[in-house]
């Protein structure tokens, strides 16, 4: 809805960040690239090296965030690192906004007894990421010597329905309300799995925590707030 301030923010910000690092002689730029860059790729799982025609002004600015990687890390000599992550979710997440992650808005939803929704059919699917697992990748990425000058996928390689998402959401929280089913929304992907092994290989990136124990621990600190 708002293409400018998605271009100011992402990439404009980035290029501010890349020429900001090279002024004060940082040595690594470790920034979040998105699996949105993926676009209608329809093969799965989504491999590092295979992109597909971008569907928002919000990928596009992802996908011009890792062209400016490219041109500095190979024409300045800076070294730069991108991870894509995938739905990363996890305590702490804001349930409000427009850009608002579907978890922590069904988590409070749920638990306050309010109406929930899913855009489209449920059959839509992620790969969810716990944080902790991004946390770990940041980390490698900011030490290992093989990173530089690559991007990686970040996630767990498992992906999960809307609707199978929503029902275990349910079991943790105790609400058997269902959901409202709502029209697709544009711009979104339907389907989403990320191809881990190349970060495996050079980052040493072993996801620690699956789907459901993230979503255990996420409801826990929700129900403590």
């Amino acid at each position: 809805a708002d293409p400018l301030s998605t271009h100011l923010a992402n990439t404009t910000g980035f290029l501010q960040i890349l020429l900001a690092a090279q002024k004060a002689k940082v040595k690594r730029v470790v920034y979040a690239s998105s699996s949105s860059v993926y676009g209608n790729e329809k093969k799965l799982p989504q491999k590092e090296e295979k992109t597909g025609a971008l569907l928002s002004p919000y990928a596009v600015s992802k996908m011009a965030d890792e062209l400016y990687a490219q041109v500095f890390g190979n024409g300045c000599g800076q070294e730069i690192v991108g991870l894509r992550y995938f739905n990363v979710f996890g305590p702490r997440q804001d349930p409000k906004g427009p850009y608002a992650a579907v978890i922590p808005q069904w988590i409070i939803s749920l638990l306050k007894s309010k109406e929930t929704s899913i855009n489209g059919d449920g059959k839509t699917s992620r790969d969810f990421c716990y944080v902790a697992n991004s946390v770990q990748a940041n980390l490698l990425a900011a030490t290992s010597k093989a990173a530089t000058g690559n991007v990686y996928n970040i996630s767990v390689g498992k992906r999960t329905s809307l609707n199978n998402l929503h029902q275990q959401l349910r079991v943790l929280t105790g609400n058997k309300a269902r959901p409202e089913y709502r029209p697709f929304r544009e711009g979104d992907v339907k389907h989403s799995l990320a191809d881990i092994r190349v970060a495996k290989r050079d980052l040493g990136f072993l996801p620690t925590h699956a789907i459901e124990e993230g979503l255990k621990l996420t409801v826990e600190w929700n129900k403590q707030k």
